[in-house]
């Protein structure tokens, strides 16, 4: 089989796990970004196109927009519905992403013929989205029979909402945010894969110990609550570092990780619930995982080595844990078998294919 994924980003790197893991079942597998990543991940074959980006005025500007015409909240105003569904905002907003269409037309049109890109068998559309805005690649890889898969990663959802036009034609919904399930009536769990054979683990509890925190987006994560109580454990207990790590190339990222011994990843459950691949990568290398679990994903999870706390317990969660080096042994230890064995790269391409399998996507 050909399967192919189109992303706006190869945002966590996962587009690279997907790719390594469809090919070791001898498929042929390529990934499509319209911009290059902000982690500097490998951007597949990006086409670079215009008038979207990472940066951040980019990014204050659209915030800027949605409070205007959403509300308060602006970009990060979740919409009600199941699932929620995009339209834009005004006639303003309409003609904009219909001009936007045109204009990429004259790049995403002849990009297509030059890589082949209707000679897939599978398409992933990575948050729901394509090249197009009014979904025209996805209706036309639809007419010719093609298998479409949309997966949804979150704010996607929650804040914009479905393309009806890709939503329509797509046959298998995947997402790896479990609050995001109730959301759409055909969403299907998938754990976040990781390749546990490069992010080898340092399973050793260090001196000093080293809490870390590495948001992505601090309102996001509830870094106003979790900087102030990683701070305050590391002023009170000898031995103890605190590390905020942002703004970094991910190699750089995953080495500061490696040094230390407890990722507090969010509280507040603002971008979603629990945890992410942050978390994840960070299980792999040995890290206690300190982080916000509503009851519904405790459930979920069953048996699990994450230490579960709210912004309220933060801080004596982790005096407790750094005054116990042995119990923080044991749960380095248990993170990294976990992860293996729930988030492993062949274990979770195994159940996608499961899901292919039922859809009579065999190749």
């Amino acid at each position: 089989m050909k399967i192919a994924y189109i992303a706006p980003e190869n945002t966590v790197g996962s587009l690279t796990l997907w790719k390594k893991a469809h090919e070791q079942r001898g498929n042929q597998c390529d990934y499509f970004t319209l911009y290059p990543a902000r982690n500097r991940f490998d951007n597949g074959f990006c086409l670079n196109l215009p008038l979207v980006s990472t940066n951040d005025w980019y990014l204050r500007t659209r915030h800027w927009y949605y409070r205007k015409f959403r509300g308060g909240a602006g970009d990060y105003q979740e919409k009600s519905g199941c699932p929620p569904v995009w339209t834009p905002s005004n006639r303003w907003e309409r003609w904009y992403f219909q001009g936007r269409d045109r204009l990429w037309s004259r790049i995403v049109e002849p990009f297509i013929e030059a890589h082949g890109l209707r000679d897939y068998d599978i398409y992933h559309f990575e948050w729901g989205l394509e090249f197009y805005r009014d979904g025209r690649f996805a209706r036309e890889m639809d007419r010719r029979g093609k298998g479409i898969a949309c997966t949804y990663h979150g704010q996607d959802l929650r804040t914009r909402g479905v393309i009806p036009e890709i939503d329509a034609v797509s046959r298998l919904n995947l997402t790896s945010e479990l609050d995001l399930l109730p959301k759409h009536p055909s969403l299907t769990y998938l754990f976040l894969p990781v390749d546990t054979d490069y992010l080898q683990p340092r399973l050793e509890v260090g001196d000093p110990i080293r809490i870390c925190h590495s948001p992505t987006n601090r309102y996001y994560k509830g870094s106003e609550d979790i900087i102030p109580a990683c701070e305050a454990v590391a002023r009170e207990i000898p031995g103890v570092e605190f590390v905020l790590v942002e703004n970094q190339p991910y190699d750089t990222v995953l080495e500061i990780k490696r040094s230390c011994d407890i990722l507090v990843d969010q509280v507040h459950n603002r971008g979603g619930w629990g945890y992410g691949m942050n978390s994840v990568e960070a299980l792999a290398l040995g890290l206690v995982c300190v982080t916000e679990l509503v009851p519904e994903y405790e459930n979920f999870l069953q048996d699990h080595p994450f230490v579960n706390v709210t912004a309220d317990t933060l801080y004596e969660r982790l005096l407790k844990l750094v005054k116990d080096r042995s119990r923080l042994q044991e749960l380095k230890s248990a993170s990294r078998a976990w992860v293996e064995n729930v988030h492993g790269l062949n274990a979770v391409a195994r159940q996608l294919y499961t899901y292919y399998e039922k859809l009579g996507w065999n190749g």
